[in-house]
């Protein structure tokens, strides 16, 4: 059986992950691609656990709390979601997987890449995805974005200081310049259909092989 493609949505806050994620299913689905949406943190049982302590504003987490749990949650959804997924000749849609940790705790955070990437190592034996793609948005639409969407309530993390996520949007630049062959940039500065059509085209020369 041919394995299953594996394709995650990165950026920042406000950037329509979520939106264009179900966009792309709609798409698959009208292909008869069998696929899985799912999201980090979270995506089982127990990471959904570890998505609640890590998100709630009651928790105050320094970053390498937070990259350890981050690691611990995907190790489980790697282990008993994920891969199981990719043998049975399933894609994989993915809101979030390593590089928001590497963007977040490793870049924002200043843990570092290398840390971050050994605890991928350990828990989740290092796997990548065949294409991630990390939507890059004017930050003062991502603001104005998340504000709608979080109505005033934003999580523990994307309530953090401005600078914050200009590091991460930095970062995520940083990680998508040095990995060019599996990162595909896309301008979320537009509608969500014009949107959609530039991921279809960054992930054309996969679903043709499908």
């Amino acid at each position: 059986m041919t394995r299953g493609r594996f394709i995650t949505f990165e950026g920042g806050e406000g950037a329509g992950k979520t939106t264009q994620l179900l966009l792309l299913s709609k798409a698959l689905d009208r292909r008869r691609l069998p696929h899985i949406v799912t999201r980090e943190p979270g995506g089982t049982p127990g990471a959904e656990a570890l998505r609640e302590l890590l998100l709630s504003p009651e928790h105050d987490w320094g970053p390498r709390a937070e990259a350890l749990l981050f690691a611990a949650a995907r190790s489980d959804h790697v282990e008993t979601l994920i891969e199981p997924a990719l043998a049975a000749g399933q894609w994989v849609l993915c809101d979030r997987f390593l590089d928001s940790s590497r963007a977040y705790q490793g870049g924002a955070g200043g843990i570092g890449d290398t840390d971050v990437m050994n605890l991928h190592r350990i828990g989740s034996g290092g796997l990548l995805p065949d294409r991630t793609i990390l939507f890059t948005i004017d930050a003062d639409e991502a603001v104005r974005r998340a504000g709608a969407r979080d109505r005033g309530n934003p999580d523990r993390i994307g309530g953090k200081s401005a600078a914050y996520h200009a590091d991460v949007a930095a970062r995520f630049n940083a990680l998508a310049a040095a990995e060019p062959e599996r990162f595909a940039v896309v301008s979320a500065d537009a509608t969500p259909e014009d949107v959609h059509d530039r991921v279809i085209a960054a992930l054309s020369s996969l679903m043709d092989d499908a």
